[in-house]
């Protein structure tokens, strides 16, 4: 195909999404709010179906089974079980810091689990760039009487310290947003820094992704631009810990074969 009628073929499915698309709930969130915002992928980890006129409905179903969404719900259940076991082997006091959380609806989910335990006292602080996923973490966070997390509109490539160092650092669906190695390299280094002796930074790696031309093309980002994303291999995420000095670096990948989840450990 001519890469003026790629051109043409783009410009067609643009305007498809932005007129019939704008049916789908989903897709009128990612339009609001970008397609890589945390809301956006808030709206994705609930899975239900919502839409205008019936067919809007089924439009947000098949948006919804799109291989990167179902990717991003297996690398949360893979997430939530690493956290689970990095805080269960600590217990006492755990303090865990999410540096670009969005509204953080999984957190919640594990800080509710360990609300009344008594061998495990569990903290989380939300940071995020997006003031509008951090105020709707907020609310959904009072809403269900949570008290033991927190929101801070925070820059993640520029954390600020704690008020206590973070026993678990997690970085989630930031790095494949980043086109720069470099640039995630000295964040892997900056954030083991921060972390209390001893403790862990989790974070996630894209190794692949079938719809990566459609997304670069089609879908706007937070920023109202076309969503570029960089694909990298799981050597190279455990390369950038091993750079920063840390140990005991190991990956996992989940299940739908996109995504994995890196644990390194000051």
């Amino acid at each position: 195909m001519t890469n003026r009628l790629k051109s043409m073929q783009w410009a067609a499915m643009r305007l498809l999404l932005r007129s019939v698309g704008r049916l789908s709930e989903g897709v009128r969130i990612g339009y609001r709010h970008g397609f890589d915002s945390g809301s956006m992928l808030d709206y994705v980890y609930v899975d239900k179906a919502h839409g205008a006129l019936g067919v809007g409905r089924i439009i947000d179903r098949v948006y919804l089974n799109a291989v990167g969404w179902r990717a991003i719900r297996a690398r949360r259940e893979l997430l939530k079980d690493v956290l689970r076991k990095e805080i269960a082997e600590r217990g006492g006091d755990v303090f865990v810091l999410d540096v670009a959380s969005g509204p953080g609806r999984y957190l919640q989910d594990l800080v509710e689990e360990h609300r009344d335990r008594s061998e495990t006292s569990l903290r989380v602080e939300c940071r995020d760039l997006d003031r509008a996923g951090l105020a709707q973490g907020k609310e959904r966070a009072r809403e269900r009487g949570l008290e033991g997390i927190s929101y801070v509109h925070g820059n993640a490539l520029d954390p600020l310290p704690c008020d206590r160092a973070p026993d678990v650092i997690v970085v989630s669906g930031l790095y494949e947003l980043l086109l720069d190695d470099a640039v995630i390299a000295a964040s892997v280094d900056r954030l083991r820094g921060l972390l209390a002796p001893g403790g862990v930074l989790v974070y996630t790696t894209q190794t692949h992704h079938p719809q990566l031309e459609f997304i670069a093309n089609v879908l706007p980002n937070r920023d109202g631009a076309l969503w570029v994303m960089k694909c990298r291999p799981v050597e190279l995420a455990e390369e950038w810990a091993a750079a920063a000095g840390c140990t005991g670096v190991t990956s996992r990948r989940e299940s739908v074969g996109l995504f994995t989840v890196t644990t390194a450990r000051r």
